[in-house]
């Protein structure tokens, strides 16, 4: 169980995590003015994700920019990479139930290197406001019966970071902005909860379940009672 939910955790951030460094490669930029550039990018939708841009120049070598990143509510992306990666038969059963979403707001400023805003290697400070949406069973065993909990919830991360990357014009109005390495660090803070009428040992076997969950970096805080239970989760976030 514990594999699960570090797979769990893992998926609501990498999952898109990889659709923006991969996809970042071949973005597609219309440019409409000199000073103006629209993004959106292209290879981030076979993974449900939805990312779109705008920067601005606002001085010789320098552009603002606000991203956007929606992802809907719905299976696990590349699911049957992940089911191969984990060759587990109960981990795999239960990511079939398993939904996640996410919708981000990112706010930057880039400094080009070279000698004009818009093309060649840049650095971009950034800051990302992002929530996370996650529904799952959560199976535990009583006297060897298999029960079941649906949890459900959100977690919210404020992270700031540095974008190193670099932007070429292809001609016409076609841009390629590659992303090279994005890291960036803050804060996270949400719960996961379920509600299931249960009995005191049932109460134990789900509280002892739970509290074998880990989240990368993050503190849990597990509490269950007669009428179902909560994941307190809060602390340090990191992406890539």
């Amino acid at each position: 169980m514990r594999k699960l939910f570090i797979l769990v955790a893992l998926a609501v951030t990498s999952v898109t995590s990889l659709a923006q460094q991969s996809s970042d490669e071949n973005k597609q930029i219309v440019e409409n003015s000199a000073k103006n550039l629209l993004k959106v990018n292209l290879l981030s939708l076979p993974l449900r994700n939805l990312s779109l841009g705008y920067e601005r120049q606002i001085g010789r070598k320098v552009t603002a920019g606000l991203g956007i990143r929606i992802m809907p509510n719905g299976g696990l992306p590349l699911r049957s990479t992940i089911s191969n990666a984990i060759d587990d038969p109960e981990t795999d059963r239960q990511l079939d139930n398993l939904k996640i979403g996410n919708i981000a707001f990112t706010p930057e400023l880039r400094f080009y290197m070279g000698k004009e805003a818009m093309r060649g290697f840049y650095l971009a400070p950034f800051a990302r406001i992002s929530s996370y949406s996650v529904e799952m069973p959560f199976e535990f065993d009583v006297n060897g019966v298999t029960e079941v909990i649906p949890l459900n919830g959100k977690l919210k991360t404020v992270t700031g970071g540095l974008l190193i990357g670099s932007q070429w014009r292809l001609g016409g109005k076609m841009y390629l902005d590659w992303w090279i390495l994005g890291p960036q660090y803050g804060s996270s803070n949400g719960s996961i909860d379920g509600k299931k009428t249960l009995n005191a040992q049932e109460q134990q076997e789900l509280r002892d379940g739970l509290q074998d969950i880990e989240v990368p970096f993050a503190e849990t805080t597990t509490t269950v009672n007669a009428s179902g239970a909560r994941l307190d989760i809060k602390g340090p976030w990191v992406e890539y």
